[in-house]
């Protein structure tokens, strides 16, 4: 027999989102070094890209060959589960370590994402406060870069590995937008 009586929900929450221009960020990071780029993101001087602020990351520093985020364990990341869906943190593992590898790269150059490899070992709840990943640049060559990342919870147990593969290439003259990991 069907239940026809109505669902009640508990009150929904809301989360507002604000950007800038992505191409205002994308001009910017065409005409700097990656890492004088990545250190003007933080510290404010050049707005920070839409995806990051969709997901609540926090930039927190970069050093040649290396670059560290926060992202909150908060329930608007949360899948059906109860945990931060795995794509969540995926991205937050996926920008460090292209943000480690775009700050080895000079004026003029651009990388993207060409494999992805992700361990997870542990869930990431609301219990696990403020999420905390690193980047490392393991070889940065010419034509590929290559980085590790580690993504640990507040009390500093990780809770996922990565690897990246990237592919650096010369970026068009035209000053065109080119995507990047």
């Amino acid at each position: 027999m069907l239940d026809d009586s109505p669902k009640t929900h508990p009150p929904s929450r809301r989360r507002t989102v604000e950007w800038d221009d992505p191409r205002t960020t994308a001009a910017a990071g065409q005409s700097l070094a990656g890492v004088d780029f990545l250190r003007a993101l933080l510290a404010g001087e050049i707005p920070p890209p839409p995806a990051i602020q969709l997901l609540g990351i926090e930039f927190v520093s970069v050093d040649p060959g290396t670059a560290s985020m926060r992202m909150p364990a908060a329930e608007y990341l949360f899948n059906p589960l109860g945990s931060v869906h795995g794509g969540s943190l995926a991205t937050l593992l996926d920008s460090v370590m292209g943000c480690a590898v775009h700050s080895t790269l000079p004026v003029g150059r651009g990388y993207t994402t060409l494999e992805f490899k992700m361990n997870f070992l542990r869930p990431a709840t609301g219990r696990s406060g403020l999420l905390t990943a690193v980047g490392q640049v393991i070889h940065a060559g010419r034509q590929q870069a290559v980085a590790e990342g580690r993504l640990s919870d507040e009390a500093g147990r990780l809770v996922a590995t990565a690897s990246t593969t990237c592919l650096v290439f010369d970026l068009p003259v035209t000053g065109a937008p080119v995507s990047g990991g």
